[in-house]
């Protein structure tokens, strides 16, 4: 089988071995070329069968775009930080294991959705207001502390960022208008190293928004529990809605943490890739 390699070796604070991950993919009988992920704005080689992505979330979601641009299955390797994607479905952690599923071809695979804002494409979720400082906060400590940077950040960020005024419309339709401590745009619904969101589906043509109102920090408490067990959209006080296009209106200068980036986005216009992208998972 005819594999595209696109290998991060900035991913996982520079973990990821591109040359042992080659090695494996061949012993486990794929043929595989090497690509970098500048690359994948380009058509992939005639005759490509898969593209492997071995990183982080950030370079699952360009590499799922050029996956579904050629009409191909995605395999993910979990070498990244925090790896939400994989986590959330289910893919092996172990490298050697990963690649032989990744080079298998026939290998079940899962129709999943795409994000894009901004031109950026993104298969978990897109968020503002805590999450986001948390990314920033979190960032200096990955290479130290692997996933659990996410945690610290987000322990920082919840006792001392300040709420932010967002506005939500969903297929052009007011949802929310207020102060918040955080808004989500999901796909997956996964972010920020094993939490999720809850509630999301890879099959409905929709995307999610959820919204954590600007209450007392102490409420923060009870919404992080919620978001580690996936279970945040089945609070009461947390407004949850579903549309082809989300829009969130933010002040100038404002970050969302995308799939783990951080951007400015003006606008922070939401949609989903049509068709999707087809995954490698395990049976």
């Amino acid at each position: 089988m005819r594999t595209v390699l696109v290998a991060n070796r900035l991913s996982g604070s520079g973990r990821t071995d591109a040359d042992r991950v080659r090695r494996l993919l061949t012993d486990a009988g794929a043929e595989v070329e090497p690509w970098d992920l500048d690359q994948l704005g380009d058509p992939l080689p005639d005759g490509t069968e898969r593209v492997v992505v071995a990183g982080g979330d950030g370079s699952v979601g360009a590499a799922a775009r050029a996956a579904a641009a050629a009409g191909v299955p995605l395999a993910v390797l979990a070498t990244g930080t925090a790896n939400d994607f994989a986590g959330a479905l289910g893919l092996p952690t172990d490298l050697d294991q990963a690649c032989r599923l990744a080079a298998d071809p026939h290998a079940r695979t899962e129709q999943r959705e795409i994000g894009l804002v901004g031109g950026h494409p993104f298969v978990n979720a897109a968020a503002a207001g805590l999450s986001a400082v948390a990314s920033r906060l979190a960032k200096p400590h990955k290479a130290r502390l692997g996933a659990l940077a996410y945690a610290w950040g987000a322990l920082r960020a919840g006792l001392t960022a300040p709420h932010t005024p967002c506005r939500v419309l969903v297929d052009g339709e007011p949802v929310f208008d207020g102060e918040a401590w955080q808004v989500v745009v999901a796909v997956s619904g996964a972010f920020g190293g094993g939490s999720n969101i809850g509630g999301t589906r890879h099959d409905d043509d929709h995307l999610d928004v959820a919204v954590v109102p600007a209450r007392s920090r102490l409420s923060l408490v009870r919404h992080g529990y919620h978001m580690r067990r996936g279970m945040l959209t089945q609070q009461d006080d947390v407004p949850h809605h579903r549309g082809h296009e989300i829009e969130v209106d933010v002040p100038p200068g404002t970050e969302f943490n995308v799939d783990g980036d951080l951007h400015e986005l003006d606008p922070a216009r939401f949609t989903l890739l049509k068709g999707g992208v087809k995954v490698v998972v395990p049976a």
